[in-house]
């Protein structure tokens, strides 16, 4: 190989680095900037819609909000009466994490945000609630449905063979014993000092002035404010405000949301017949205790 073909080699080898080196130095300017300017910070989204049932959606939005370094800060947007102990309690802990992250999560609540819906927003920066939004019912409820007299019309026994005392505690073919009730109200008393226990926590309230409001009670959202339940009256918008305020960004700052995007097919099935036929898409109700507000 002659000198001549070497260089022409290694010219079309150095050539495109010594031109990214020049242009790298020139972008720089007099200050030597860098040349590529910082990711725009953006707001996350998350909206906490209809009964919980289950958690692990809305925490794997939370989580993945929470770690996004170009994310700035997240809304909440809370229209559910509350639903089952344990999810509502694995989204407040997640909650709790973006707050000791000191990641914003600011909420703002709809037409109701009652029970866990109003438990999982505890741990907010600030809590929104229009006027007439319906929070509050702090409270537990464990039901259970007795069906025992319409199949003896019918004439269907059922016979139960159990390892223990309250093994079939709930029992849909008998009622409940006396020392069943005094068992459950057990269970119950404990959920509620632990929900009683994580709003005094979230909230900086003294356990003593939140039982007076924690009777199962509804408040609107202007009787939640005067009771210190919530922070402010404010709307969807006022919220966003607030926290593109809050976090120095502008009015255009680009809002996020981390949902799964569903099956095309499947989604496009189950909402045409749920118009249709309402209960086809209602998820089936687990048993166990609620943050609940009935009949919303």
């Amino acid at each position: 190989m002659t000198k001549r073909q070497i260089t022409v080699i290694m010219t079309i080898i150095f050539l495109p680095v010594l031109i990214g080196v020049l242009f790298f130095k020139n972008s720089a300017g007099e200050e030597g900037n860098i040349p590529f300017a910082p990711q725009q910070k953006k707001i996350g989204l998350v909206k906490i819609i209809d009964v919980i049932y289950s958690s692990e959606e809305y925490v794997r939005q939370l989580q993945e909000l929470r770690k996004d370094k170009t994310i700035a800060g997240i809304i909440l947007r809370v229209n559910s009466p509350g639903g089952g102990v344990a999810p509502s309690q694995e989204i407040y802990s997640e909650m709790m994490q973006c707050k000791n992250e000191n990641k914003p999560v600011v909420v703002s609540m709809g037409s109701v945000a009652a029970s866990g819906g109003y438990y999982i927003a505890c741990p907010a920066t600030k809590i929104f609630a229009s006027p007439g939004t319906i929070t509050g019912s702090i409270g537990v409820i464990f039901q259970f449905p007795h069906y025992y007299e319409l199949l003896n019309k019918i004439g269907v026994k059922m016979t139960t063979i159990k390892s223990g005392e309250f093994k079939d505690v709930g029992n849909p073919n008998r009622d409940l014993t006396e020392k069943e009730k005094k068992y459950l109200q057990m269970l119950i008393d404990n959920t509620y000092e632990q929900f009683i226990r994580d709003v005094c926590a979230a909230r900086n309230m003294k356990p003593e002035e939140l039982r007076k409001m924690a009777d199962g009670r509804i408040f609107t959202g202007e009787q939640a404010a005067a009771a210190g339940l919530i922070d402010t009256l404010g709307s969807y918008s006022d919220a966003i405000s607030y926290l593109r305020l809050c976090c120095s960004l502008p009015e255009k700052t680009k809002m996020v949301e981390k949902r799964k995007q569903q099956d095309f097919l499947k989604e496009m099935l189950t909402e045409g017949i749920g118009r249709f036929v309402p209960f086809f898409n209602r998820p089936k109700i687990p048993p166990g205790c609620y943050f609940l507000l009935e009949n919303f």
